[in-house]
C-alpha cells in the first residue's frame, strides 16, 4: 500500500541527485557524503537522473529557509502513485540472522510551540523528548497575527466557498497544481533535493529508490486539492496517511522541515500563478492537513504499535511465481476480512508493499498472504523466492474498506482477478463465520487455466457452503471453464439487483468492473474496492 545497482562511482566532488537516494545507480545501503563543490555547468536537478543538485545554485542562490513561523506542511501520500518499471532487482543477501529493525519511534507528542521564541524548536534542530500521547497544538500561522490579536483557530480559517462551490484557497491551490503538472517530476525532485540537503537526518526515513516516492507526493497533493472542501473525505484520507506514517518513524517535528521545502519547490516551479495570496492559501490548507495527520497518529499510538514484527511460519509455492506466505505476529494483530496491510522485508528496509489478507481472522492468530513475484518487484521477489520459515517481516497497520456489511441480507457479488482472489476468499470465510445464509457469487478470473492457483480451495469452500457459487473464468487459451473477459461473463449472468459488489485484482480489472456493474444497474455506493492508487503498490500492482 516495489534493479541491479551498479558499483558506486569514485567521488566526483559534487553532490548529485543520486547522492540523496534518487538514482538507481547506487547500491542499497550506500550513504552519500555531501561536498560543497559546484559544477561548472547549470543543469536541472533531475532527482533520480544523476544530474547535479548543486547545479541549480550556479546562476541563482538557493531560496532561503523560511523562519519558524512557517506552518508545518506534510509530504508524501503512501496511498499510491504509478511506478515505472525498474530493471530486475538484485538478489537479496542470503542472511538468516534475526531481523533487527530500527528503534521504534512511537512518540507523537509535538514540540512545545507555546514556549518563548528563544526556546522553540525550529526546523533542523533536535527536539526535546516529547511526552507520550500528548495532543499536538495547532501549528502557528505563516503570516503573524495583527498586534494584540490571537491566531485564528483551525475552524476559523478564512476559507469561504465561492459560487462554484470551491473555496478561494482551493482555487488557488488547484491553479498551482495545474501549472506544475507538466513539470511534476522536476518539482518533486527539487523538493526532495532541498529536503535532504537542508535536513540530511530525514534521509533515513525514505527508501533507497525514490521513484515511487516522487509519484506519491504529487498524488497526495492532487488528492488533498480535490477534496480540500470536503472535510469528511479529506479527514478520512489524511487520517489514514497519518496512522500509516508511524511505521516510517515520522514525528511531528519533521513537518516544518518538509513544509519549508515544499513551499520553496512550489515557488520555483509555479512562478506564473504564485503570489502572496497563493502562498498564504497553501500554508493555511496544509497547516490543517498536517494537523489532521499528527492528531490521527497520536490517537493511533494510544492503542497500537507503529508496526508489528511477524515470523514466517509457512511458505507454499503454488506456481513458479506465486507463493502463499503465512506469518505469526509477535503481538495480536486486529484486522477485518477484506482488508490489507503493508509489508517490509529484512532484505529491503524502508520499502513497503501492500498485500491483502487471504483469510478471515483466525483463532491461532496466523496471517496469510498471496504474493506474486512481478518483474522488477523488490519485495514480491524476495517474498516468493527468498523468504522461508524463520525470517521476520514487519507489518504496518491494517487498512482498506472492502469489508462485509453484516447489517444487510444482500447477496455478495465478488470479482477476483489473479491474486485478487485472496481477499475474496477472506470475505467468503467471514460470511460463513457469521452463520447467515446469504448468497455469495464468486467470479474468479485468470488468463490461463494454470493461473487459477487457488481454484481447489475455492471449490472446496463451495462444496462446504450451499449458498456459495464459484465460477472460474479464463480469458486466454483453451479451457473447459468459462471463457472470455471476466466483466463480460459477469454481465451475462446478471442482473444483480439484490447484491453488493466486491472487486479485487489488477487496477485495469477494477476500472472495467466498476464500469460494467454501474452499467447493469448496481448503485456505486454498493460497489466496494480499495482505491486504485492503493492497488498500484499492492500484490496486484508493483511490488
Amino acid at each position: 500500500m516495489p534493479d541491479t545497482p551498479a558499483v558506486a562511482p569514485e567521488p566526483s566532488g559534487e553532490v548529485t541527485a543520486g547522492d540523496t537516494g534518487g538514482s538507481r545507480d547506487r547500491p542499497p545501503g550506500w550513504e552519500p557524503v555531501a561536498r560543497a563543490v559546484v559544477p561548472e555547468t547549470e543543469r536541472d536537478p533531475g532527482y533520480g537522473s544523476g544530474l547535479p543538485i548543486s547545479a541549480v545554485w550556479q546562476t541563482e542562490p538557493p531560496p532561503p529557509a523560511p523562519s519558524s513561523r512557517w506552518a508545518p506542511l506534510y509530504h508524501s501520500g503512501y496511498g499510491g502513485g504509478v511506478q515505472s518499471a525498474p530493471p530486475e532487482p538484485p538478489e537479496p543477501p542470503d542472511r538468516r540472522e534475526p531481523y533487527a529493525p530500527p528503534e521504534r519511534r512511537d512518540r507523537y507528542a509535538p514540540p512545545d510551540r507555546t514556549a518563548p521564541p528563544d526556546q522553540q524548536v525550529h526546523p533542523g534542530q533536535q527536539a526535546p523528548p516529547p511526552s507520550r500521547g500528548t495532543r499536538h497544538r495547532r501549528p502557528v500561522e505563516t503570516q503573524p497575527p495583527a498586534p494584540g490579536s490571537a491566531a485564528p483557530a483551525r475552524d476559523q480559517l478564512p476559507i469561504r466557498p465561492t459560487r462554484s462551490g470551491a473555496s478561494p484557497d482551493t482555487l488557488l491551490i488547484r491553479r498551482t497544481l495545474a501549472e506544475i503538472a507538466p513539470v511534476a517530476d522536476k518539482t518533486t525532485s527539487y523538493f526532495y533535493a532541498l529536503l535532504f540537503i537542508r535536513h540530511p537526518d530525514l534521509r533515513s526515513l525514505f527508501p533507497v529508490a525514490m521513484d515511487v516516492q516522487r509519484d506519491r507526493l504529487f498524488k497526495a497533493l492532487l488528492t488533498a486539492a480535490e477534496h480540500a472542501d470536503d472535510t469528511a473525505t479529506l479527514t478520512e484520507y489524511l487520517s489514514h496517511l497519518g496512522r500509516g506514517h508511524r511505521k516510517y518513524g515520522t514525528l511531528p517535528e519533521h513537518y516544518p522541515a518538509v513544509g519549508e521545502c515544499l513551499i520553496a519547490a512550489l515557488t520555483r516551479f509555479a512562478s506564473d500563478t504564485w503570489s502572496e495570496a497563493t502562498e498564504a492559501a497553501w500554508v493555511r490548507v496544509y497547516t490543517t492537513v498536517s494537523q489532521i495527520m499528527i492528531d490521527a497518529a497520536a490517537e493511533d499510538e494510544r492503542s497500537s504499535p507503529a508496526w508489528w514484527q511477524a515470523e514466517v511460519v509457512g511458505h507454499e509455492l503454488r506456481t513458479r511465481d506465486i507463493a502463499v506466505v503465512t506469518v505469526r505476529p509477535e503481538e495480536p494483530y486486529p484486522f477485518l476480512a477484506g482488508q490489507y496491510t503493508s509489508l517490509e522485508t529484512p532484505w529491503w528496509p524502508r520499502i513497503w508493499r501492500n498485500y491483502s489478507f487471504s483469510s478471515a481472522p483466525r483463532s491461532d492468530g496466523l496471517l496469510s498472504f498471496h504474493v506474486k513475484a512481478i518483474p522488477a518487484g523488490w519485495v514480491s521477489n524476495a517474498l516468493v523466492h527468498h523468504a522461508r520459515p524463520g525470517d521476520v517481516l514487519r507489518l504496518g497497520p491494517p487498512a482498506g474498506s472492502m469489508i462485509v456489511d453484516h447489517t444487510t441480507d444482500n447477496g455478495l457479488l465478488c470479482l477476483g482477478g489473479g491474486t485478487g482472489i485472496a481477499p475474496i476468499k477472506a470475505l467468503v470465510e467471514d460470511v460463513a463465520e457469521h452463520g447467515r445464509r446469504r448468497p455469495v457469487e464468486v467470479f474468479y478470473g485468470a488468463r490461463h487455466d494454470d493461473d487459477l492457483y487457488d481454484i481447489d480451495t475455492m471449490l472446496g469452500l463451495q462444496r462446504s457452503h450451499p449458498w456459495l457459487s464459484v465460477r472460474p473464468v479464463v480469458s486466454d487459451g483453451p479451457t473447459r471453464r468459462l471463457s472470455g473477459q471476466l466483466t463480460h461473463i459477469v454481465r451475462e449472468y446478471g442482473p444483480w439487483p439484490a447484491y453488493d459488489a466486491y472487486l479485487s485484482g489488477p487496477p485495469g480489472m477494477i476500472r472495467s468492473g466498476v464500469d460494467t456493474l454501474v452499467g447493469i444497474g448496481i448503485p456505486s455506493h454498493r460497489i466496494r474496492h480499495d482505491g486504485i492508487e492503493e492497488l498500484t503498490t499492492s500484490s496486484t500492482g508493483r511490488g
